[in-house]
């Protein structure tokens, strides 16, 4: 009889377990299932954007144009449809970067390119203008350097280069070109004395 007697307080325990996971399962709101999760809800859209950066000077140093910029709180990145990035170097000389779709991310530091990206350096007097396609290409606005591992075709002039990706510090001022590089460089026409 002693040994029951020790049970009732486990009885007792089990029971009210019992009834509270009963009550919390009764109480509890009834799943959603309509619309979208909030992961993929935008916090904002904006049309026709437009963002400029500025250097320490006060200078312009870049404008990001897209059709279509829409953020994306939970992942704190922005997507852009149709992205037109100009960076002006220090010498005036201007780079253009176009895409069907682009992401920046959370600080704005990085611009990620997808799909058909053309780059566009000016000419300069004594050189052509640089173009460069890819699928893909990052570029960090801020620090002027731009990435891509995907494979790339340049062009300047005559000159020509096909890689596996690249490196570029100053914007496409310095070239790392990666695996499989094909470069044809055409031979001077000049003058012979």
């Amino acid at each position: 009889m002693l040994s029951a007697y020790r049970l009732y307080p486990a009885l007792a325990l089990a029971l009210l377990a019992a009834g509270s996971i009963w009550l919390e399962r009764l109480t509890r709101a009834p799943e959603m299932d309509a619309g979208p999760s909030p992961r993929s809800v935008p916090d904002f859209i904006a049309s026709d954007a437009r963002i400029t950066g500025y250097g320490k000077d006060g200078t312009i140093r870049y404008v990001l144009l897209a059709d279509q910029l829409t953020h994306h709180p939970q992942r704190d990145v922005t997507d852009l449809d149709r992205p037109r990035l100009e960076i002006l170097s220090e010498n005036a000389r201007r780079m253009t970067i176009t895409s069907r779709s682009g992401e920046v991310s959370s600080q704005g530091e990085q611009v990620d390119f997808r799909g058909e990206v053309v780059a566009v350096r000016d000419a300069v007097p004594g050189q052509d203008s640089l173009h460069f396609a890819s699928e893909q290409l990052t570029v960090w606005p801020d620090d002027s350097r731009a990435a891509s591992s995907s494979p790339v075709k340049l062009r300047q002039g005559l000159t020509t280069a096909d890689a596996l990706g690249l490196r570029a510090n100053n914007l496409f001022g310095t070239l790392d070109l990666i695996g499989q590089v094909h470069t044809i460089i055409p031979r001077r026409q000049g003058k012979t004395k």
